[in-house]
């Protein structure tokens, strides 16, 4: 009778410490699990985020899809992969581009203004010199001329080069006026054709091609109040990041490790990796890297997270970025590398 009343009391504990045994440490091998499962997503070692165009000069408040690639397509690098409406870059660019050539033509026009004036200018200190050197071959005459004769030679030489000092020094204040009037005109023609060459960059920054061969995956944004990936016809704000085109040959698991759990892992160790969306699918791994600066734990200060990075070895075609993934450790890979290095 008392074997029978203590049988259901042993049996429990024998199933609770089945169970609780799978995440306790082997007292024989300190710092060793008998069996460790790690959970984390799945992401590319290359990837490139595609961010919606931030145009310069300009306040837009969105913009307008009106091509998109599929996700998951394969694209090669310099392949479209979203286009925005550009209708308002190029109509400014044209009026830009319109404004720009008058404001040129009225450059030129100013120019050749100038280049007259300073011709005639030249001639009048040209004349001015030839009556100024009339004037004083007149007074070497003097002597034989009236007392009048005389004063009138002398006035009209002092006329001669009060008129020849004044039109140098006029000229060459009519030549500084003359490049400020035309500075001006040169800098509101360049300020014109800065803009323009903004609203041509613009435009072309509206069509969006991919930097490196790989496979196109939309993020989720906040769009039209709620959360989705965006379409043809969608309107994103500037520089959202709402797609990314990753390598899939190469991929690696962003695993959080407690604290407890991280004198369990060696690096080089070798792993296997399952992914929650397919079962039957398991790939070899290794352990990589960890981050050696924790962060504080959800529930205890105390204790900290760690982040693990483990590689893939492999790849499919079902191997995509955000997956949920599960990393076992190997004891057999263990083994083999705790012997190599031995």
């Amino acid at each position: 009778m008392v074997a029978l009343i203590a049988a259901p009391f042993l049996i429990k504990k024998l199933r609770t410490s089945r169970v609780t045994g799978i995440a306790q440490f082997d007292t024989s091998h300190p710092g060793t699990p008998s069996a460790l499962r790690l959970t984390g997503k799945t992401g590319a070692v290359q990837a490139r985020a595609i961010l919606a165009p931030i145009l310069s000069g300009q306040q837009v408040g969105t913009l307008t899809i009106i091509k998109l690639a599929q996700s998951g397509t394969r694209v090669k690098r310099g392949e479209l992969l979203a286009e925005f409406d550009r209708q308002t870059q190029l109509r400014d660019f044209i009026d830009k581009q319109v404004l720009s050539n008058d404001e040129n033509d009225k450059v030129i026009e100013e120019q050749a203004k100038e280049a007259i004036a300073r011709a005639k200018d030249e001639t009048e200190i040209k004349e001015a010199e030839s009556r100024l050197s009339k004037t004083k071959l007149e007074m070497q005459k003097v002597e034989i001329l009236s007392s009048i004769d005389a004063e009138k030679a002398r006035q009209d030489l002092d006329e001669a080069q009060v008129t020849l000092t004044q039109l140098k020094e006029t000229f060459s204040l009519k030549r500084k006026a003359a490049q400020a009037s035309i500075r001006i005109l040169e800098i509101q023609r360049d300020r014109t054709r800065e803009t323009m060459l903004h609203a041509q960059a613009n435009a072309a920054l509206m069509q969006i091609h991919s930097p490196i061969d790989g496979v196109v995956v939309f993020n989720t944004i906040w769009k039209q109040g709620s959360m989705g990936e965006v379409q043809e016809g969608d309107q994103v704000r500037p520089g959202i990041p709402f797609m990314q085109v990753v390598d899939p040959s190469v991929m690696e698991v962003q695993v959080p490790v407690n604290q407890e759990d991280l004198f369990a892992l060696r690096l080089g160790e070798k792993v296997r990796v399952h992914l929650d969306a397919y079962p039957n699918l398991v790939f070899q791994g290794q352990l990589d890297s960890i981050d050696p600066m924790g962060q504080r734990g959800a529930f205890s200060p105390k204790l900290r997270s760690f982040s693990a990075t483990f590689s893939i070895q492999g790849n499919d075609s079902r191997l995509m970025p955000d997956l949920s993934a599960a990393i076992e450790l190997d004891p057999t890979g263990r083994d083999k590398t705790a012997s190599s290095s031995r």
